[in-house]
C-alpha cells in the first residue's frame, strides 16, 4: 500500500461530498456490473468492502436481507448513511472496516461479498490476503470491480494515480480467487484497465 490506511481515509473524507459526481463513466459501468452479478437472494447477507458512499450497498439493499457496508472513511460513510435515510433503507449498516479486517461480529453470516474501485489501493500481496479474508467469510460468491490490467497500461493515459494506487493484473486477481477455492465464472472487460471479476465457491471451508 503506497499510502497508510489513515492517509487514504483522510483523502476520501475530504472529497466525500462531491465524490459521487466526480466518477468516470467506467466507474459507473463497473458499479452497474457488480450490482448485476452480485444478484443476492432475498435472505442473503451482503458484505460490501470499500463501500464508499454506498453505490453498491444501497442498490443491493433493495434485494438482500441485509448489507454490511464497510469503509475506512467516516466522511464517505456519513454520505452513505444520509442517502440510506433519504431512501428509507434500514437494512444497510455503514461501519468501519478494512479489507483485511472487516470487523464483523463473531459468527456473522455472509453470503455475497462485493467491492468496487477500492482493492487497487493495496499491494498485490495485500490483495491476496484481502481475498483470503473475503473467502473466510464463507460467502458463496465474490464480485470485484476494480482497476486491473488486461494489458500493459498506456503510460501517457493511466487510469489510476501511480503515487496512490497499485493495480494488479487481471491474472493476479484470478489466481488469488482460485487459490481460495473459487472458480472465476466471469471476467468483464469494462476498459483496458478496468475489470469486473465474478468468483463462485467450489471448495468448502474446512470444518
Amino acid at each position: 500500500m503506497k499510502k497508510t490506511v489513515e492517509e487514504h481515509a483522510e483523502r476520501f473524507s475530504e472529497k466525500a461530498a462531491e465524490y459521487d459526481d466526480s466518477k468516470s463513466d467506467a466507474y459507473h459501468a463497473c458499479a452497474s456490473l457488480v450490482i448485476d452479478h452480485a444478484a443476492p437472494d432475498a435472505d442473503d447477507v451482503v458484505l460490501d468492502l470499500g463501500a464508499g458512499t454506498g453505490a453498491i450497498a444501497l442498490a443491493l439493499a433493495e434485494d438482500a436481507e441485509r448489507v454490511l457496508a464497510r469503509d475506512i472513511s467516516e466522511g464517505m460513510m456519513e454520505e452513505g448513511r444520509r442517502k440510506a435515510t433519504e431512501r428509507g433503507l434500514d437494512d444497510v449498516e455503514f461501519a468501519y472496516g478494512e479489507f483485511r479486517d472487516p470487523r464483523l461480529d463473531p459468527g456473522q453470516r455472509v453470503d455475497v461479498v462485493t467491492s468496487n474501485f477500492a482493492l487497487h489501493h493495496l499491494a498485490d500481496d495485500e490483495k491476496r490476503e484481502a481475498i483470503g479474508v473475503m473467502a473466510e467469510t464463507g460467502a458463496r460468491r465474490i464480485v470485484l470491480g476494480d482497476v486491473a490490467f488486461f494489458e500493459e497500461p498506456d503510460p501517457d493515459a493511466p487510469f489510476y494515480t501511480p503515487d496512490v494506487d497499485d493495480p494488479a493484473t487481471v491474472g493476479t486477481l484470478v489466481e488469488a480467487f482460485t487459490a481460495e477455492g473459487f472458480a472465476v465464472t466471469a471476467v468483464e472487460r469494462v476498459h483496458d484497465q478496468v475489470a469486473v471479476i465474478v468468483a463462485e465457491r467450489i471448495r468448502e471451508l474446512p470444518a
